[in-house]
């Protein structure tokens, strides 16, 4: 789990934002419990960290909102995903001194 805050939603779009970068593992955690079968109930609990008991209905949104984007990362999204975080790179790589 991120250390920071997922939005219930995650972003729409064809463009790749600082947003999905910063939660790239999670993306990855996700598609990673969706190979193994894992309920969206617990995945949301242990990748999420929002409990799916008291907070149900934020759980599941968040939990097929942010796996759609994960998809969409790692499908039709990848050629603009690896221009974007080598974007970033570059950015970062010219900062250090």
């Amino acid at each position: 789990m991120s250390s920071d805050p997922l939005d219930t939603l995650a972003p729409t779009g064809e463009i790749v934002l600082d947003y999905d970068r910063r939660h790239l593992l999670t993306y990855a955690e996700l598609l990673d419990a969706e190979k193994d079968g894992i309920a969206w109930q617990d995945g949301a609990l242990d990748i999420l960290g929002i409990d799916p008991v008291t907070d149900a209905t934020r759980a599941r949104t968040c939990w097929d909102s942010h796996l759609a984007r994960a998809r969409w990362i790692t499908g039709a999204g990848l050629r603009s995903a690896i221009a974007a975080f080598g974007e970033q790179a570059r950015a970062a790589s010219h900062r250090r001194p």
